[in-house]
């Protein structure tokens, strides 16, 4: 063997290596979804994600001020855990909408995985048909609820208690959205990426 061969050989062995690789991840990685609709979800989504951090902090500031009240003032304000309480209905909603479009629920997908492509495809649109099934239930039943208890009030804050089904709806309604994203991306051999990448 030359010197002069000797290179040639080691720079394909490694042009081989990668070429290996990118064939065993081949079908596995799909380009991100960039359509208008997948732009709305992530807009949905981040916007989602940035109200329910306000909203977390609003239940920390109210916490904060009922136990200044209760311990410095000795004055509790009755309002201060009902308003906490109904913040966390609101950031529950939102961050279980934002979890099922950015993917961020406990999934077994070890079997789905092991699946040929066409069956995993089939297998992925029937999971996210189900789960906004699921948010259509939330959003019918949330309404009716709502609508059920619109007319009574809560004795501390003076808003009706249909305000907190009201929560279910929002998460509904925002569930049904990003899963029927997911099932588009899909079918468009796309992948749906978080809001906050």
């Amino acid at each position: 063997m030359t010197l002069a061969a000797q290179p040639a050989e080691t720079a394909a062995d490694v042009n081989d290596v990668p070429l290996q690789l990118h064939e065993l991840n081949e079908g596995h990685e799909r380009p991100p979804a960039r359509h208008l609709y997948s732009r709305i979800c992530a807009f949905l989504s981040k916007y989602s994600l940035m109200l329910a951090v306000v909203m977390l902090i609003g239940i920390i500031v109210c916490v904060q001020y009922q136990v200044v009240g209760r311990y410095v003032f000795n004055d509790t304000p009755t309002w201060a855990e009902d308003l906490a309480l109904q913040l966390v209905l609101y950031v529950t909603a939102l961050g279980v909408a934002v979890g099922v479009r950015d993917s961020g629920h406990i999934g077994l997908d070890s079997l789905v995985s092991l699946l040929p492509e066409s069956a995993r495809l089939k297998v992925e649109i029937l999971i996210h048909a189900l789960v906004a099934f699921f948010g259509a239930i939330m959003v019918w039943s949330g309404w009716m609820w709502t609508q059920l208890k619109w007319t009574d009030l809560k004795p501390m804050l003076h808003i009706p208690v249909g305000a907190d089904y009201l929560a279910l709806v929002v998460a509904g309604i925002l569930i049904v959205l990003f899963s029927i994203e997911h099932i588009v991306a899909l079918l468009r051999g796309e992948e749906v990426v978080p809001a906050w990448n």
